[in-house]
């Protein structure tokens, strides 16, 4: 832990947790409390919402920190980020007349976006080296990082039933069902079995849980069904690296878009 002197001197200091969040400890929340009575001090520290709310034996400073959500990127960003900035701008301003003129242009940049996916490290990579195996590589390591950190904040007791309910994912959002099968997770499996594993799944960010509606009503919420839902990967790419799709996939026509 760096020392008072030097939380003065440098006015920002940034806090990287792992994918999972950072762990609150007494001396960082110390710092951040103190960061507010200095005025001049700014924290920022990087991670999920796991590494805050699991702080056992020690309060957290409320009032005194503020949140802001990053997601991957978007289709837009990607193309921005590729050197595509003209492209995105015609869909930001739905000029459809321009868009269609360069349709297969779209078309070959959804597909490396299918890919490729929206995880800063693996685009930068493919903006700059436009290598394939590079990005399928980074995402494998952001994969494994994932998987290493189930045990850091679960209890031991529900790791094996994360594991199991996330590399099940790909092969639930394969098939046509309505909801979510948890006999797909295991044969005989129950909801209540995992329902907690699916809590921390969400919790840290790694999966969007879209629940069906029963009515198209305003406000959706209100008519949402809590027993049929869908669990969807956060990122596109991460989808695809966990699937197994090549690289050739890209090149052969359209199977792309019927997988996706």
């Amino acid at each position: 832990m760096v020392s008072t002197t030097s939380f003065l001197n440098s006015g920002v200091y940034r806090l990287f947790g792992t994918p999972f969040g950072i762990k609150i400890t007494p001396p960082v929340k110390h710092y951040i409390i103190l960061s507010n009575k200095w005025g001049a001090v700014h924290i920022v520290c990087a991670g999920s919402l796991l590494g805050i709310a699991l702080h056992q034996g020690t309060s957290f400073p409320v009032g005194k920190v503020d949140f802001l959500k990053l997601y991957p990127l978007s289709f837009s960003e990607f193309l921005m980020a590729t050197g595509n900035e003209r492209f995105a701008e015609l869909l930001k301003k739905q000029d459809y007349e321009m868009i269609t003129s360069f349709k297969q242009t779209y078309i070959d940049a959804l597909k490396h976006y299918y890919f490729v996916g929206g995880m800063p490290e693996a685009v930068q990579s493919f903006a700059e080296s436009k290598d394939f195996n590079e990005v399928r590589a980074i995402q494998k390591r952001i994969l494994a990082a994932y998987e290493q950190d189930f045990s850091k904040h679960a209890p031991n007791e529900i790791v094996p039933k994360i594991r199991m309910l996330w590399n099940s994912i790909p092969s639930q959002l394969a098939r046509e069902n309505k909801k979510f099968i948890y006999g797909l997770v295991r044969e005989g499996g129950r909801a209540r079995e995992y329902e907690t594993a699916i809590m921390w799944l969400s919790d840290c960010g790694l999966v969007h849980k879209v629940s069906r509606v029963n009515a198209a009503g305003i406000p959706l919420k209100a008519y949402e069904d809590l027993k049929a839902f869908k669990l969807f990967i956060v990122d596109v790419g991460l989808l695809g690296c966990m699937t197994g799709l090549r690289q050739r996939t890209l090149l052969d026509g359209d199977d792309l878009f019927v997988e996706f």
